[in-house]
């Protein structure tokens, strides 16, 4: 054993079984709850830090999250990290997303980031972490290897993670974060319970915390062996050159396990993640609440059990599930003869065929049609190469050929971003050539914007049941259907095949009003192959397989589990969002008509 030091970064669970961190100011807030609160357990309401998780309060006795609005839950976890990592000194990772907003790399990622960094290393492969990008330093930029895709990446200062001190065991290797060794006798927590019950119903293929000898309970006679833990220090660091006292408080002496070796696991195995735990708590005696009705047999919602059981933990009551929730991906069986066609809508099936190729404007050509000449580019960069917009472009690439100069920058009509023309032809040779172009910077379309989804059959009907949330309604089920088959000049490896996986995919809206028009800008976004892609799958890292195209579907129909189900208020306004995105508005839906 060795005093040390540890960053802690508090984590939940995704539905594809990765670990996102939470913000440091969230974190920081957890570790005061911890030092805080009533040593049966406590709850943290997030959105006292961040508003926009104001929905959502974390049970630090059952170590889950809550969603108050819909009733998920999902685990959370407390991992522990090196102080000299980049969680430590207080940078952040982040890459920018198709809404033009900023996502955080898995902290894993964004420490090995951080690492070849400051080792001023030009580049750096993340293959050996599963995701199949190349990060350059010079540029500041991730790319996808397979699709060639170009994101922009930022290094952000915040304020630093908090810290904990304490006895630590002498690491047996290296590896991100603090890794597990031999601790001696377990202690019966929830989270060494977790541990255990992954490593029994995993057959041991996962790495766990190492102990030579290891035993779920205790005799009831033998004392509890004394163990030293990490715990918060009592100048815990809040960022540069800011502090805040507290007092230390003795928690959980076993690290979680790393990243990886949950990452992988199946969905039968996280649930079984979270059933460990409970169970764990029920065999400490810990006073339980029989929210038995999550399985939505009952007339009890999801959501107010959920509620029940954060304002027990509020009123420092104990709480955990005595069973998990139960996933209802589809609906009861329906007859043939209770099958209906959706009102309004003539057809119940909608078929694509393979892009045909288009004949006509060069690429230059259709560049031009949305542009305006610029006499006197501004002193400023285009967001493309990044070299000024008095000077020449910085692409250096085939497809585009020589400007002259009063061609050389031209300001988009629409929006009014101004670029190098060059970049622009660039631009449009390396995306699917359709006569449309999107400004890189507001996301503007110009033109009717099509994608590359390979042929398939969209299938549409009502079914007699409603959905959790819309009572006084019936369901429409949609049923997509795209087979195996060969890739097009149109994606990523032209002449591979490409997979598809999961289909028949069935989804679900609610048979109203706004349901219905989501519904026919869903026939535009299919016409005009918006919603699957041919790419890298990102719960399962398949490369050339159908991937959804960022146009969200609800595939649970009688539950929330995944967060991709009901009930969810904001889900068809989301929806109108994200198909509006991807140039399909109102206007669309009153011509499909």
């Amino acid at each position: 054993m060795l005093l040390a030091s540890a960053v802690v970064v508090w984590e939940w669970l995704n539905e594809h079984g990765r670990w996102r961190p939470y913000s440091p100011a969230v974190s920081h807030q957890i570790e005061a709850a911890i030092r805080s609160s009533d040593p049966r357990g406590g709850s943290v309401v997030l959105g006292q830090v961040d508003s926009r998780l104001s929905p959502y309060i974390i049970d630090l006795q059952s170590m889950h999250q809550f969603r108050q609005d819909t009733g998920t839950i999902r685990p959370v976890r407390r991992s522990f990290y090196d102080p000299a990592s980049g969680p430590g000194q207080g940078w952040q990772w982040e890459w920018e997303n198709d809404a033009g907003t900023w996502t955080p790399y898995d902290m894993e990622v964004a420490i090995a980031i951080e690492s070849a960094h400051s080792r001023q290393q030009p580049c750096l492969d993340l293959t050996p972490l599963g995701f199949c990008y190349l990060i350059d330093f010079q540029n500041m930029t991730q790319v996808n290897r397979q699709s060639q895709r170009c994101r922009r990446i930022q290094r952000r200062a915040d304020m630093a993670y908090p810290i904990v001190s304490g006895p630590l065991p002498v690491p047996k290797g290296g590896g991100v974060g603090l890794p597990a060794t031999a601790l001696g006798q377990p202690c019966s927590c929830q989270q060494c319970m977790l541990v255990l019950s992954v490593k029994a119903n995993t057959g041991g293929g996962i790495q766990t915390l190492g102990r030579r000898s290891l035993t779920m309970q205790r005799p009831k006679n033998s004392a509890p062996p004394p163990s030293k833990s990490l715990s918060p220090s009592k100048s815990a660091t809040l960022g540069r050159g800011q502090q805040q006292n507290a007092n230390s408080t003795t928690v959980c002496h076993a690290p979680l396990p790393q990243r990886s070796s949950l990452a992988g696991l199946s969905r039968p195995a996280l649930q079984r993640i979270a059933m460990a735990q409970s169970r764990a708590l029920i065999a400490s005696g810990v006073p339980t609440v029989p929210v038995k009705n999550l399985n939505g047999s009952s007339p009890v919602h999801p959501a107010l059990a959920g509620i029940t059981g954060i304002l027990m933990s509020a009123a420092a009551l104990p709480v955990c599930l005595t069973r998990p929730p139960k996933l209802v991906l589809h609906p009861p069986p329906v007859s043939k003869s209770d099958v209906k066609p959706v009102p309004g809508f003539g057809h119940c099936c909608r078929k694509t065929t393979k892009k045909q190729a288009r004949k006509g404007k060069t690429p230059e050509e259709v560049v031009k049609k949305y542009l305006q000449k610029v006499k006197s580019p501004p002193e400023e960069d285009c967001t493309i190469c990044m070299e000024p917009l008095g000077g020449p472009s910085g692409y250096k690439g085939p497809g585009v050929g020589p400007v002259s100069r009063a061609e050389s920058v031209g300001r988009l009509a629409q929006c009014g971003h101004q670029y190098h023309f060059q970049c622009l032809v660039a631009m449009y040779n390396n995306g699917n050539k359709d006569g449309s172009l999107q400004c890189p910077t507001c996301k503007t379309i110009y033109g009717v914007k099509t994608g590359n989804q390979p042929a398939g059959k969209m299938e549409y009907h009502v079914i007699p049941h409603s959905l959790p949330g819309h009572p006084d309604c019936k369901t429409i089920r949609i049923i997509y259907n795209i087979p195996p088959g060969i890739q097009g000049p149109e994606h990523p490896n032209p002449g591979k095949p490409f997979t598809a996986r999961g289909f028949p995919r069935h989804c679900y809206l609610p048979d109203s009003e706004k349901g219905r028009k989501v519904l026919r800008l869903l026939l535009v976004a299919w016409d005009r192959r918006l919603i699957f892609s041919v790419g890298t799958s990102s719960t399962t890292g398949e490369s050339d397989t159908v991937i959804w195209n960022e146009v969200h579907h609800k595939t649970e129909f009688g539950s929330n589990l995944t967060g991709h189900g009901f009930p969810d208020p904001g889900h068809l306004d989301n929806v109108l969002e994200e198909l509006r995105a991807q140039g399909i508005t109102e206007d669309d839906a009153l011509m499909e008509k």
